[in-house]
C-alpha cells in the first residue's frame, strides 16, 4: 500500500491534468457534434455522448490499473503482450465485423473493439524491449531490419483489413529509431520518397527524371569539387542516351522517353564504375545508387497510384494536390470541415451554436473530424488552446523521456510521443485540408472506446515507468 501511494505521489501531475482536460473537452465536443434536441441529457445512453461517458469512466479505471501494475511487468512481458495483440490482428481478419469495408472490429454484444488501437502500445513495448536488449545499435543492418520488422508486421496486418490510415501511424516509429541512433540518411531517404511520390503525381515524369539526374551531377561536383570527372560523366550519359535512342528506333521502336533515360543512366553508371573503383570514390557511388533508386521509385509510382491505392484514396490525393475538384463527392468532407473551421472566426459561434455542426454538414464529425467542431464553436482561440494542449503534452513527455535512467523506459516514451504526434498532426491536418484524409482519430477527443482506451494505456504505461524511474528494471 505504501509503495503504491509512493507511485501516485511521483506520477507526473501535469500530464495527468492535461489528459483529464482533453477527455472532458472531447466529451463536450462529441455532445456538440451529435447534439439531438430530443435527447438533450448529456448522460443519455442511447446517444454517442452517453456512451462516451461510460467509456471515460472505464478509461479512468484502466489508467489506475496501468499505474498500479508493477513496471517490471511491462518490461518482462513486453513480447508476450506484443504477440497476443498480433494474434488478435490475425483473428480479426477472419472473425471481425466488416464496417465501412474494413474488417477491423470484434463485436462483443453491443460493444465493438478495434485491436489496432491496442496494438500500438504492444508494439511500442516490444520495440523498446528489443532496442534495450541490443543496446540500440541501429547502425548494424540486422538490428535495424529487426527493429523495423517489429512495427512493420502489425502495419502489414492492418493493411490487410484494409485500414491504410491506421497502418500509417506505425511508420511514425521511425522517429524513435532516429532518436536511438539510426542513420539520418535512412530517415532523409524516407522523407525524400514521400516528396518524390507527390512530385511524380504533379510533374511530367520525363522532366522529373531529368531533374533528378541534374541534381545528382550537382551533388557529385559538390563532393569532388572537380569539373573533369563530372563533365566525363555527363559526356558518357549523353553518348548512352544517343545510343539507346538509336537502338530504340532500329529495334524496339516502343520505348518511352522516360525508359530511354532510365536505361541510359544505368548504362552510363556501369561504364563509369571503373572510375568509382579506381579512385575509391565511395561518395560518388552512393550518389549514383541514390539516383538509380530515385529513378526506380519515380517510375514505379504510377503503378502504385493506379493499381494499389483505392479509387477514393487516389481522389483524396488528387484533390489535395489541386489536380481535381470534387466538392460534392470525395472532397465533400474536407470542404465542409474547412468551412466549419473558418466560420468560427476569432472567438467562435458559441457552444452548441455551430450551424455546420447542428445541421450535420460534416460526416464523421464526432470521430475523424471532431476538430472542426472545435473550430466552429470555439473559433481561433479555442483551436489554438487545443493545439497548445497537445504541444505542451508532447513537450512534457519529451522531457520525461529524456530523464529516464532506463533505456527501455526512454525508448517506450519516444514511442508514445511519436504515435501521439502523428495522430495529432495528421488529424488536424486533414480536418484543415492540409493533408489527405486517412481516417485516424484525434487522441482523447474523438468518439470511440477502443481509441480512448488504447491511447490511455499507451500514455499511462509510460507515466508508470516514469514514476518508478529511480528503480532498476533488471
Amino acid at each position: 500500500m505504501t509503495r503504491n501511494a509512493s507511485i501516485w505521489a511521483r506520477i507526473d501531475k501535469l500530464s495527468v491534468v492535461i489528459f483529464l482536460l482533453m477527455i472532458v473537452m472531447g466529451w463536450l465536443n462529441i455532445y456538440a457534434a451529435v447534439y439531438n434536441e430530443e435527447h438533450t441529457r448529456i448522460l443519455d445512453m442511447s446517444q454517442r455522448y452517453g456512451k462516451q461517458f461510460v467509456w471515460i469512466i472505464a478509461t479512468l479505471v484502466i489508467a489506475v490499473f496501468a499505474v498500479v501494475t508493477d513496471s517490471r511487468f511491462y518490461f518482462f512481458f513486453a513480447y508476450f503482450i506484443y504477440g497476443g495483440l498480433l494474434l488478435l490482428l490475425v483473428l480479426v481478419l477472419f472473425l471481425g465485423k466488416d464496417i465501412n469495408g474494413a474488417r477491423s472490429w470484434f463485436q462483443i454484444g453491443s460493444l465493438n473493439l478495434q485491436p489496432t488501437e491496442f496494438a500500438k502500445f504492444g508494439t511500442s513495448l516490444a520495440l523498446a524491449s528489443y532496442l534495450n536488449a541490443r543496446r540500440h545499435d541501429l547502425r548494424k543492418l540486422s538490428v535495424f531490419l529487426t527493429a523495423t520488422a517489429i512495427f512493420m508486421l502489425p502495419a502489414l496486418l492492418i493493411i490487410m483489413q484494409p485500414d491504410m490510415g491506421s497502418a500509417v501511424v506505425f511508420f511514425a516509429l521511425f522517429l524513435v529509431l532516429l532518436r536511438e541512433g539510426m542513420s539520418p540518411f535512412v530517415f532523409i531517404s524516407g522523407v525524400l520518397m514521400v516528396v518524390l511520390f507527390f512530385f511524380t503525381l504533379i510533374f511530367n515524369n520525363l522532366y522529373l527524371n531529368g531533374g533528378l539526374i541534374i541534381l545528382a551531377f550537382a551533388a557529385a561536383w559538390f563532393v569532388v569539387r572537380k569539373w573533369k570527372p563530372v563533365l566525363a560523366g555527363i559526356l558518357i550519359l549523353i553518348v548512352a542516351i544517343l545510343a539507346m535512342t538509336l537502338v530504340n528506333k532500329l529495334i524496339f521502336k516502343s520505348m518511352s522517353d522516360e525508359r530511354i533515360l532510365f536505361v541510359s543512366a544505368l548504362l552510363s553508371g556501369a561504364a563509369y564504375s571503373i572510375y568509382f573503383y579506381s579512385r575509391k570514390a565511395l561518395q560518388l557511388l552512393v550518389i549514383y545508387l541514390f539516383l538509380i533508386g530515385s529513378l526506380v521509385f519515380v517510375n514505379s509510382v504510377d503503378f502504385t497510384f493506379n493499381h494499389i491505392l483505392k479509387p477514393h484514396q487516389k481522389e483524396r490525393i488528387e484533390i489535395l494536390l489541386g489536380m481535381k475538384s470534387d466538392l460534392h463527392g470525395t472532397g465533400y468532407n474536407v470542404n465542409q470541415s474547412i468551412i466549419s473551421i473558418g466560420s468560427g472566426g476569432f472567438a467562435g459561434k458559441g457552444y452548441l451554436q455551430g450551424t455546420q455542426t447542428k445541421f450535420k454538414f460534416v460526416p464523421a464529425q464526432s470521430t475523424d473530424f471532431i476538430f472542426c467542431t472545435v473550430g466552429e464553436e470555439w473559433g481561433f482561440l479555442g483551436s489554438l488552446f487545443v493545439i497548445a494542449l497537445y504541444v505542451v503534452l508532447l513537450l512534457r513527455l519529451i522531457m520525461l523521456a529524456e530523464r529516464q535512467r532506463s533505456d527501455f523506459s526512454r525508448i517506450y516514451g519516444y514511442c508514445v510521443i511519436s504515435i501521439l504526434f502523428i495522430h495529432f498532426f495528421v488529424n488536424i491536418g486533414m480536418a484543415s485540408g492540409l493533408l489527405p484524409v486517412i481516417g485516424i482519430p484525434l487522441p482523447f477527443f474523438s468518439y470511440g472506446g477502443s481509441a480512448l482506451w488504447g491511447f490511455t494505456i499507451l500514455l499511462f504505461i509510460f507515466l508508470r515507468l516514469d514514476a518508478s524511474r529511480t528503480e532498476y528494471l533488471v
